[in-house]
């Protein structure tokens, strides 16, 4: 089933990365994007209101280098964060001039991901292709962290309940957890490190020759993860396999909670719901946007203490219903936090920003 209520921008020029609702206004939201697919060219940072008369741009900022994320300042309304291709990481004033108010320059690569921390509101990570994760103030011109990973480091977060603690997710297939409370010796405050090919092989695509069904997955780059609102140890992560797996940090030896299979490309982004726990939507590269139930509750596991269990069987996660509208890979997702508990926004490589209802896509 398509949305019946959908609304639509164009990008027109910019093919869109990456996706973000304000966290103040609720009809206001921030689309990165970046010209000739993020290879070579300008990036744009759209600042857009959701209007009587539909989605409107209030300002773009154009940079010299493609962009690939965003994250809106949780202490000021008007400012937002973009991650460069250049290395750089950008903090724009909605209310000033076009030029960035401040500019951060440490990563070695392109910076893919940007978060702020809603807990402790002074700080913010990025993390990049040069393999780190670094840890900001917009107080400070220099970094007050670097957390090393030593591969490519394509999403970092942080937990909605613990300031301190760092997540983030690399090509190598791991999921790296640190502590900022702990000591750096020679840890670099590494805590947990979770093998997200732990659990079992997403089945072949159909038609496509030479990979076995079943058996054991292998390691596969995790290209975006994003932490449970309301069970605030669970990770979801969105791979190239095509899988999306949940991970409970207090039981890392379990191996993954919980499998949505589905995807015929690589999954890009994953981002649970802020209105009910057991939801999540992603964004793939099979140019379709997917609504998810993780099925947590109904299998009882939440009856079960992870600290005593040992390897289990993930649950299967299902399919609720599917938006594709997009005509490109579909590269960003995120959930409207206010107003109706079901409006999502997607982004694609085909300039395109539609904000759709995930219950209209549900039979």
């Amino acid at each position: 089933m398509q949305p019946t209520r959908m609304l639509h921008y164009r990008t027109q020029g910019f093919n869109g990365t990456a996706v973000k609702y304000s966290p103040f206004f609720d009809n206001r939201l921030a689309v990165a994007s970046a010209a000739n697919f993020g290879l070579v060219g300008n990036g744009r940072l759209y600042v857009l209101d959701l209007t009587e008369k539909g989605i409107v741009p209030v300002k773009w900022f154009t940079t010299q280098d493609s962009l690939y994320d965003t994250s809106w300042s949780e202490i000021h309304h008007n400012q937002l964060l973009a991650a460069s291709g250049d290395g750089s990481i950008k903090l724009y004033d909605t209310s000033a001039d076009d030029f960035p108010v401040m500019n951060w320059k440490e990563h070695n690569r392109e910076v893919f991901c940007v978060k702020w921390n809603g807990v402790a509101k002074d700080r913010f990570c990025s993390s990049s292709w040069d393999g780190t994760v670094r840890i900001w103030t917009p107080h400070r011109q220099e970094s007050l962290l670097t957390l090393p990973t030593h591969s490519c480091t394509y999403s970092a977060s942080f937990p909605v309940d613990t300031p301190d603690l760092v997540s983030c997710v690399t090509s190598d297939s791991y999921i790296r957890v640190f502590d900022l409370r702990t000591p750096a010796s020679a840890s670099n405050h590494l805590v947990i490190q979770i093998p997200n090919h732990s659990g079992p092989a997403a089945p072949p695509i159909p038609g496509q020759a030479g990979i076995p069904p079943g058996g054991i997955a292998q390691p596969a780059e995790i290209l975006s993860h994003d932490w449970n609102k309301y069970r605030t140890t669970m990770i979801a992560t969105a791979s190239v396999d095509r899988a999306v797996r949940t991970f409970d940090i207090r039981a890392p030896q379990q191996g993954p909670v919980s499998i949505m299979l589905g995807h015929d490309y690589a999954v890009k982004k994953v981002c649970w719901s802020p209105h009910v726990a057991e939801l999540l939507v992603t964004a793939s590269y099979d140019m379709t946007c997917r609504v998810w139930s993780d099925r947590y509750e109904a299998s009882g596991a939440g009856d079960v203490d992870p600290m005593r269990s040992g390897p289990t069987v993930p649950i299967v996660g299902s399919e609720l219903g599917r938006m594709g509208r997009h005509t490109e890979f579909a590269t960003g997702i995120d959930w409207a936090m206010f107003g109706d508990e079901g409006w999502c926004a997607s982004v694609g490589w085909d300039e395109s920003l539609y904000l759709w209802d995930v219950r209209d896509t549900i039979p």
